[in-house]
């Protein structure tokens, strides 16, 4: 007796055909949109020169720091006789200058404890800010958030002037004290606003859920909202400590001693003898200070890809 086959199973077998052409043709579609990168000379103009490009302008600087830093000053002077993007005999006595006969370990760690003390500061006072703006819902929210962010454009030149005021009257003058707590002036709001765009993606039912379960705001901050949000802080917190590490203005106005400088600051104010520059030693000093940053950002950068494309989600 021949098996019975039911009409769902036949409709499903007639299907599945129908599934696969369609699958197929999606395939042809996707690589008909590719084909102009199927050959060679093509795929070199519209792949790999750009990106050659883009890392030869981006890697560069590195090349020319790192190439300087090595080179003696017999070869940084006299370049008819010697090749200025090669070196012939390389040393590490601008490296042992910088380290040993200057207050650069003293810069580093005064750039390292600013710009990680301004950055917490910050991070805190903008996961707060950011929470309270897009979660509580009350009347204007919507244009403190965006007055916030106008605060970021004003310029840091502009800002300073006040600042350096408040500074000189509470004592804190040539002190990291003055620039940890100067520097959130120009780092919460831009982290404000960029939380607030994060945590705009997260679901608004879980806070919902855990308020009928009796959970206050600073619990479903801390227990629901920070822990969904940490690509989003590790973005606002690179943002934060590469512009404190960078930062020029504040620190050239409020510090005055060598010992307390910042790394930016220092390289050029205290490796300048009038009108002789020690390049070597100079290009040394910026290539270890941009070494924690690249760092950081290599550490982070999934994070930080990631909580950018959440946070302009809305």
């Amino acid at each position: 007796m021949a098996e019975q086959v039911s009409p769902s199973r036949q409709a499903a077998a007639a299907a599945r055909p129908n599934l696969f052409q369609r699958w197929l043709e999606r395939k042809r579609e996707a690589a008909e949109g590719t084909d102009y990168l199927t050959s060679l000379p093509k795929r070199f103009v519209y792949v790999y020169l750009p990106v050659l490009l883009f890392l030869f302008i981006l890697l560069f600087p590195f090349y020319w720091m790192g190439l300087t830093s090595i080179k003696p000053d017999t070869e940084l002077i006299d370049l008819e006789t010697h090749n200025p993007w090669w070196v012939v005999n390389p040393t590490l006595a601008h490296f042992n200058r910088l380290l040993f006969e200057t207050d650069y370990p003293s810069w580093m760690w005064n750039t390292m404890l600013v710009a990680v003390s301004a950055t917490f500061l910050s991070i805190v006072a903008s996961v707060m800010a950011a929470y309270a703006i897009v979660r509580i819902r009350y009347s204007g929210s919507n244009w403190v958030g965006g007055l916030i962010f106008l605060a970021y454009l004003v310029p840091p030149s502009i800002l300073f002037i006040p600042l350096a005021i408040i500074v000189f009257d509470y004592g804190l003058f040539d002190s990291p004290l003055a620039l940890i707590l100067t520097y959130p002036t120009i780092l919460i709001p831009f982290s404000t606003w960029l939380l607030m765009g994060y945590f705009k993606s997260i679901p608004y039912e879980l806070e919902e859920c855990a308020l009928i379960d009796g959970a206050s705001r600073l619990q479903i901050l801390v227990k629901i909202v920070l822990p969904l949000s940490i690509p989003g802080i590790i973005s606002a917190g690179i943002f934060a400590f590469t512009l404190c590490w960078n930062e020029f203005i504040y620190a050239l106005t409020f510090i005055s001693s060598s010992e307390n400088k910042t790394v930016p600051v220092a390289v050029l104010s205290e490796l300048i003898d009038g009108d002789i520059y020690h390049w070597g030693a100079l290009m040394a000093g910026a290539l270890l200070g941009s070494v924690p940053v690249a760092l950081v950002y290599s550490f982070f950068v999934e994070h930080y890809v990631s909580s950018m494309t959440g946070a302009v989600k809305e």
